[in-house]
């Protein structure tokens, strides 16, 4: 592969890396197969992108194979009964221990709550978590801008509710 190509598959890991590894952790609960999914993930990009034509942007582009990658290996991976809290969080040293606590806490029920979206729902949230817009969406699902719109309503009614649920 050219150097021109190299330098561009580094360059699309930098700029995407932390949102295609926040996407791994919503498709992948052992650190490890979070791992495994990332690098079929980038070993995909770097097969894709010299054929990469520019009629989507780069990060519709990644967000696309990102997102047909983690489909494929959630099928082929065997279920496992890793909680997701298992992965130490990192420790600011900055916060009270009482406020990591609550952020932790937040944070997990809230990833668990995704979790528990139906996959088309959770698509969804997911790209809209890292940014995309509604036709960006579209594109990197395969359905309709209409269709992204129902799908984050529905999502959202459905995070609110299994939210309150798990209320204290």
């Amino acid at each position: 592969m050219s150097d021109a190509i190299a330098a561009r598959f580094e360059r699309l890991l930098r700029e995407h890396g932390a949102a295609l590894e926040r996407l791994c952790a919503l498709h992948a609960r052992d650190p490890a197969d979070r791992q495994d999914l990332l690098q079929e993930i980038a070993f995909a990009i770097w097969r894709a992108l010299p054929t990469f034509r520019g009629e989507s942007s780069e990060r519709t582009f990644v967000h696309s194979i990102a997102h047909n990658r983690a489909l494929s290996h959630r099928w082929r991976q065997r279920r496992r009964d890793v909680p997701l809290d298992a992965a130490p969080e990192p420790v600011d040293p900055g916060l009270d221990p009482e406020r990591l606590a609550d952020s932790a806490d937040r944070r997990a029920r809230l990833e668990r709550a995704v979790r528990a979206l139906p996959l088309p729902l959770r698509q969804c949230v997911v790209l809209r978590l890292e940014g995309l817009r509604d036709a960006e969406i579209a594109e990197v699902v395969g359905i309709s801008v209409g269709n992204v719109a129902v799908r984050l309503t529905r999502a959202r009614r459905m995070l609110r509710d299994l939210l309150l649920e798990e209320e204290p």
